[in-house]
């Protein structure tokens, strides 16, 4: 179980909701709360509810977060920083973290008539126990899709979960 391996994943769920009632939820801090629990929390500074919240220039970190274990147990940090943003389609994030050597999530919202499709691609380089840490990235982030199918009421994925890389 070496590191530096690059990894790159996507995941794909359609939803029974409007793009932009889907962006409100996926870049609030609610929303994001509530697609990773239980499994992680990622804390943000006092006052911040959304992403919106936080003066945004590209490639600049936004705020620094902690990620918790089941809420409670420190396990990696994120300073949490966008490299472009699309309001209501698109945001590029492109994290340092303590725990990788390249973070990247691209989250696309794609409308559908009134459904909303949304994307997820991850890219990341961890930096040890590769083969752990892919498995953990891989459980929280269906976790996350079965979440948000069910807050916007759709239960099944549009795609089975895509493996673009190793």
């Amino acid at each position: 179980m070496g590191g530096m391996s690059q990894v790159e994943l996507t995941f794909r769920s359609e939803l029974s909701a409007p793009r932009d009632r889907v962006w409100a939820w996926v870049t609030s801090m609610e929303g994001i709360s509530r697609e990773l629990w239980p499994i992680l929390r990622m804390t943000a500074p006092h006052g911040v509810k959304s992403i919106g919240d936080v003066p945004i220039e590209p490639g600049n970190p936004l705020f620094r977060s902690w990620i918790l274990l089941f809420g409670i147990i420190p396990i990696d940090r994120s300073d949490l920083t966008l490299l472009s943003l699309d309001v209501g389609k698109r945001f590029v994030e492109q994290s340092p973290m303590l725990s990788m050597s390249l973070w990247r999530h691209v989250r696309t919202l794609e409308a559908a008539g009134e459904r909303t499709v949304l994307t997820d691609q991850l890219t990341f380089r961890p930096r040890t126990a590769t083969a752990l840490i892919r498995w953990f990235i891989e459980t929280v982030f269906s976790h996350r899709h079965a979440v948000l199918r069910r807050h916007f009421g759709r239960p099944f994925p549009l795609d089975a979960l895509v493996n673009a890389g190793h």
